[in-house]
């Protein structure tokens, strides 16, 4: 993994290079219908959302979403760059959230709903599957449902 990387809070100006790697990442990780969802979350979901740096180019984004009620932290809409898929860069936005979410004395438990695609990455990082609902993202796109098994706090 390159060391230039830079992780960083999201900004509106990131958003057209954020749908862009969306796209990029459809039809083979996300559902085409997923890129109005994706959208919407940017402009009206978003708590902590976070970019992946390098080069001045957007490579990366990240999100973390908490249900204070639960004492929940949500791993939310991670996507990664096509050309720099297996580079350790998904890692890198998960340990920083991880991070950010263990120094919040009000978070008990994080979950994440990821794919069929994705669930295996987020196993080998710690979580276990609670459940899967085929074709919930849409046809051909299983929800997976996991949680952190490490020690929050």
């Amino acid at each position: 993994m390159n060391s230039a990387i830079v992780i960083r809070k999201y900004k509106p100006e990131d958003y057209t290079q954020l749908l862009q790697i969306l796209k990029n990442n459809t039809p083979q990780f996300f559902a085409e219908t997923e890129i109005e969802d994706y959208k919407y979350y940017l402009d009206h979901e978003l708590q902590d959302y976070f970019v992946a740096v390098l080069e001045d180019n957007i490579i990366a984004g990240a999100g973390i979403n908490y249900d204070k009620e639960k004492q929940l932290a949500k791993i939310s809409w991670d996507i990664v760059d096509v050309g720099f898929h297996k580079q350790g860069i998904g890692t890198l936005l998960l340990n920083h959230r991880l991070e950010i979410i263990t120094h919040r004395k009000n978070i008990k438990s994080i979950i994440v709903r990821t794919s069929q695609h994705a669930h295996s990455f987020y196993e080998k990082n710690g979580f276990k599957l609670l459940e899967t609902h085929k074709n919930y993202w849409a046809e051909g796109f299983d929800m997976y449902k996991m949680i952190y098994s490490k020690k929050v706090i």
